[in-house]
């Protein structure tokens, strides 16, 4: 007889929580790895012809699907699991999935550091965004695993640093993007749209799941699904096609182009810049600039 029996082949891994998934929660979350390995295929082609400037866009946004891939790969197959007493609502244990908040630790500095790129905004800023992100995850499982109130406390303490998350984001860096102008501005703008509105929706699902018992592990595998597919394939979807109408040079990330044109090995960017300078005045083609022979000597020392 055909069907999803990963449920019952791992059941004897693990202690088994009273209140968990069943086969059809377990199918739902083999839906979404199926999306997010799909995801990750069509980014990675998509990755093939853009330039090394903007590839790294696609590099930690397909980075970020392939470890949702796994993760839900797991929470299909009922591993990367504890049970934890229920304090509410329903009497037992209630299974919660750890896997998916090792994904998140994984995943959001992903995305974030996708996001905030696009406007140029500065590492420190960044690595504080990211920080905070970590201390908002981390508040979540620790809330989801203790079975008392005090758990609300923990919750209190994620959201606090989820909404210093959505300033960087909409502040500095919506700042820094309109800085910018152009297409990047509008890039960023309708990308950090997605991604706070989808991330302002995963503490509801934290408190209608883990936090309050109030629906089932099937219907929070719906929840969660949904919200993942949306902060990250389509957020992925938004930001690079944004990403198509803004020029490398906008971005100035000093990411040499791995496609060398004729000329010693230079870079499309360094030979541009080396035939300015030979048309500058200069009549003999030798006698070029002190900055010009460094450049060459530094891209040959690579």
């Amino acid at each position: 007889m055909s069907g999803n029996h990963a449920i019952d082949a791992n059941a004897g891994i693990a202690p088994q929580a009273t209140i968990a998934i069943t086969s059809h929660g377990s199918d739902l979350y083999f839906t979404v790895c199926a999306i997010m390995g799909a995801a990750t295929l069509v980014i990675w082609l998509l990755s093939l012809p853009a330039p090394a400037s903007h590839r790294i866009f696609h590099n930690l946004l397909a980075g970020a699907t392939f470890i949702s891939c796994i993760a839900n790969f797991a929470m299909g197959s009922n591993l990367g699991q504890t049970p934890v007493i229920t304090e509410f609502r329903r009497s037992g244990t209630r299974e919660v999935f750890y896997a998916r908040y090792i994904e998140w630790i994984v995943t959001a500095p992903l995305l974030l550091s996708a996001l905030l790129l696009t406007a140029r905004v500065p590492v420190a800023l960044i690595v504080g965004a990211i920080g905070a992100s970590w201390v908002a995850i981390a508040c979540g499982l620790i809330g989801a695993l203790v079975p008392t109130s005090y758990k609300w406390g923990f919750a209190t303490f994620g959201v606090s640093a989820l909404l210093f998350v959505f300033w960087q984001v909409l502040w500095d860096g919506r700042r820094l993007a309109c800085a910018v102008g152009g297409p990047v501005r509008k890039t960023y703008t309708s990308s950090a749209s997605i991604l706070v509105f989808i991330w302002m929706l995963y503490p509801v699902a934290w408190g209608l799941a883990e936090g309050g018992n109030v629906i089932h592990p099937d219907s929070e595998a719906v929840f969660y699904g949904v919200l993942d597919i949306f902060a990250k394939v389509v957020f992925a979807a938004v930001l690079l096609e944004g990403q198509r109408g803004v020029a490398p040079e906008m971005l100035a990330f000093g990411v040499r182009d791995a496609r060398p044109l004729a000329g010693g090995g230079r870079s499309m960017a360094e030979n541009l810049n080396y035939r300015n300078q030979l048309s500058s005045g200069d009549e003999n083609p030798n006698a070029v600039s002190v900055n010009t022979v460094e450049q060459e000597e530094a891209v040959h020392s690579v």
